[in-house]
């Protein structure tokens, strides 16, 4: 993935990428939700710093009404941004290393992110998946992209910030694991980091073949594990033809 250029500083980059993003989006509601969800700011929230009722937002994110315009959204990303910094800028930062240095490295082979996004049913119906744990989670859950990696060399190689920067623009994403032998140690590195993924897929994997810890992990973080020995390439090509 390349570098990213910052021209200006950390929030104006941010703030345009957001506001292009939900404009020229088809589903401009999906494309809101994603980022409202991404700054973990909740719908009344949004509505109560922007002075509207929270049911607009709603209708804005549901599609029941037509796109806000781009004098409306530049206002929702202002507010966004506004309260993210008023918390202390915690995603700011998050999103200013990966704006600064980008996903670097080979334990990487591929991240994208979705204008609009898919299930947790639809992932596992594009890679041909199984799921290993299924009590709680939700499989209608909005998946935002997805990160391919290498399970060995991310364990092995990159330091806590760089695991955090596989997140890409939103931790609602399918983090694929691939070169795993039980599954144990990615789930116990996601354990012990703040930031967790909307689902976990183990690549290469049988359902008999999945570690009792990494279940009982993927159990009390309530993530949706799933396991496929789809073909890698193939894989990956599925999930970049999604849009």
């Amino acid at each position: 993935m390349s570098m990213v250029n910052l021209s200006g500083d950390v929030r104006s980059v941010l703030a345009e990428k957001m506001a292009g993003e939900i404009t020229l989006s088809d589903r401009h509601g999906d494309a809101l939700r994603k980022w409202r969800s991404n700054f973990e700011v909740s719908q009344s929230d949004l509505a109560f710093h922007l002075g509207i009722s929270p049911s607009v937002i709603s209708d804005y994110e549901s599609g029941r009404r037509r796109s806000p315009g781009i004098h409306i959204i530049g206002k929702i990303v202002d507010a966004l941004l506004e309260i993210d910094a008023r918390r202390g800028s915690l995603k700011m930062q998050v999103y200013g290393s990966i704006l600064k240095q980008g996903i670097l490295g080979d334990a990487v082979y591929d991240i994208h992110e979705y204008l609009s996004p898919l299930t947790v049913t639809e992932l596992i119906r594009l890679i041909d998946g199984s799921v290993v744990y299924t009590p709680g989670v939700d499989f209608e859950k909005r998946l935002y992209g997805y990160t391919v990696v290498d399970g060995l060399k991310a364990i092995l190689e990159l330091s806590s910030g760089e695991f955090q920067r596989l997140y890409g623009w939103s931790t609602e994403r399918a983090m694929v694991f691939t070169n795993i032998s039980t599954g144990r140690s990615p789930m116990v590195a996601l354990r012990v980091t703040t930031l967790k993924p909307g689902a976990v897929v183990l690549h290469g994997l049988g359902e008999g073949e999945v570690d009792l810890l990494a279940l009982r992990i993927a159990e009390l973080e309530r993530i949706p594990l799933i396991v496929t020995c789809m073909e890698l390439d193939l894989m990956i090509s599925r999930l970049q033809l999604l849009e």
